[in-house]
């Protein structure tokens, strides 16, 4: 991996609130951890995302793993979107997680300060990409930050890069068209 490249995955995983790249060794889990599966699905698109909520001291994190295929090689954004659905072009997802009394689910706006913004998935010349982050931004247990709230939540891949910056409304900043969808359950 180039420098550039290295400095722009340590910059967006810093950007999304996250503080670490891998995965936690299955020996560090805890009894009891909480985990969601995503099947996502596009026009020729596939891949799963897996999380597992686990504690670090007195404090809660999530592993994210995104894996998918059938992409553009190049950058594209990846967020958890506020509502569980993704029929019929993904736009039934809604908005960026981002609950809370000051929420603001505007991909857009508000960015990069979703609480369901995740750094960007790099899909190589051959179509496939795999992201690895841990977020203190989200829960998979009950409470204010949960996934799990009343009407779910959906993670979105996006046709193009996430810039990281805040945009005018449906500017495109955030990654633009919606290619690829899927809903999170609990495992």
């Amino acid at each position: 991996m180039t420098r550039a490249r290295i400095y722009t995955t340590i910059l967006m995983c810093a950007g999304a609130g996250a503080i670490g790249l891998a995965q936690a060794p299955a020996a560090t889990r805890a009894a009891g951890t909480v985990t969601a599966h995503a099947d996502i699905k596009g026009d020729g698109i596939t891949g799963t995302a897996d999380l597992t909520e686990r504690k670090i001291g007195t404090g809660i994190v999530v592993d994210i793993t995104v894996a998918a295929s059938g992409l553009k090689p190049g950058m594209h954004g990846v967020h958890l979107h506020a509502i569980g659905k993704c029929e019929p072009d993904f736009t039934a997802a809604g908005g960026h997680f981002d609950p809370g009394p000051a929420g603001n689910t505007d991909p857009d706006a508000n960015h990069p300060f979703h609480m369901g913004d995740v750094p960007n998935l790099q899909a190589g010349a051959n179509g496939r990409g795999t992201l690895k982050a841990t977020t203190t931004r989200v829960t998979l247990s009950d409470g204010p930050l949960s996934i799990f709230d009343a009407d779910g939540t959906a993670i979105v891949i996006h046709g193009n890069p996430d810039q990281g910056i805040t945009g005018e409304p449906k500017s495109g900043v955030s990654g633009g068209p919606r290619v690829a969808c899927g809903v999170f359950t609990k495992k």
